[in-house]
């Protein structure tokens, strides 16, 4: 399907879904939003697409909500109305987290507002040294959503997520890397390079197992019981040995050979 704010691509089991609003800074406008959605769920339902990236077009991954859209919506509609659904960007980042596949943020230069909590969702974070942060929604009399504050304390702990949160100030790719907001820099040139290389990695990878993965870390990350996780570990495996992968994983192993996986 073809997108006025996106692009998407696919090649080799990999999703590439660019922002492509550069003109401004790949803020989510009303039509990115409901395309943002619409793409997602195209990928979602892929099953040759087993890694997903996501990037933008530009000097910016995504400078959040587009505040004239914003002032747009604030003008013909009710503070009711706005509580009644989630914004467009909203769904996108619960989609993300909910996707049974791997996604990869390629953070290519600004990241502020709901496009900060858009890469939180993502489940690794790759900036460019070029890229910028900043929690910015404090400066324009809004608190942190897209999931930011669910996100960002569990990353960084919760007084330093305060901190950012409550100053909206702009913190530098090697900052966040000490934070571990993001898992590594490289240069800027090179950061689709790196990033297809490890979505390529990935994307070899058992689709299944790496899906149950997904699903077995973000639950283990707020459960209490580790009795309750190590059971759930259990679960999981159970129905993987039914699978064509697990048995493909232990011949390969046997036959000293890299495994193929078919994703059954």
């Amino acid at each position: 399907m073809a997108y006025n704010t996106l692009i998407v691509t696919k090649e080799a089991g990999v999703a590439t879904l660019t922002l492509n609003r550069p003109n401004k800074l790949n803020a989510w406008d009303e039509e990115m939003m409901q395309e943002g959605v619409q793409a997602i769920e195209e990928i979602r339902s892929d099953l040759d697409v087993r890694v997903l990236v996501i990037t933008g077009a530009g000097r910016a991954f995504s400078s959040g909500a587009d505040v004239t859209s914003l002032a747009r919506v604030t003008e013909r509609r009710s503070v009711r109305d706005e509580l009644s659904s989630w914004p467009g960007i909203v769904t996108v980042a619960h989609q993300l987290r909910q996707m049974d596949r791997p996604v990869i943020a390629a953070i290519n230069g600004v990241v502020a507002g709901a496009g900060f909590g858009l890469a939180l969702a993502c489940d690794i974070r790759i900036a460019s040294d070029q890229a910028k942060f900043s929690q910015i929604f404090v400066k324009r009399g809004l608190v942190p959503d897209t999931g930011s504050t669910y996100f960002l304390p569990r990353i960084v702990g919760t007084e330093k997520a305060c901190e950012l949160m409550f100053r909206g100030n702009v913190i530098d790719a090697y900052e966040a890397l000490r934070l571990g907001i993001v898992s590594r820099i490289v240069p800027h040139e090179e950061l689709m390079d790196e990033v297809m290389a490890l979505a390529r990695e990935l994307a070899s990878g058992a689709p299944i197992a790496l899906g149950l993965t997904k699903r077995a870390i973000y639950k283990g990350a707020s459960e209490i019981d580790l009795a309750a996780q190590l059971d759930f570990e259990l679960y999981l495996n159970s129905l993987l040995f039914g699978t064509e992968d697990f048995k493909e994983g232990v011949m390969s192993f046997l036959e000293k050979r890299e495994p193929r996986f078919l994703g059954r």
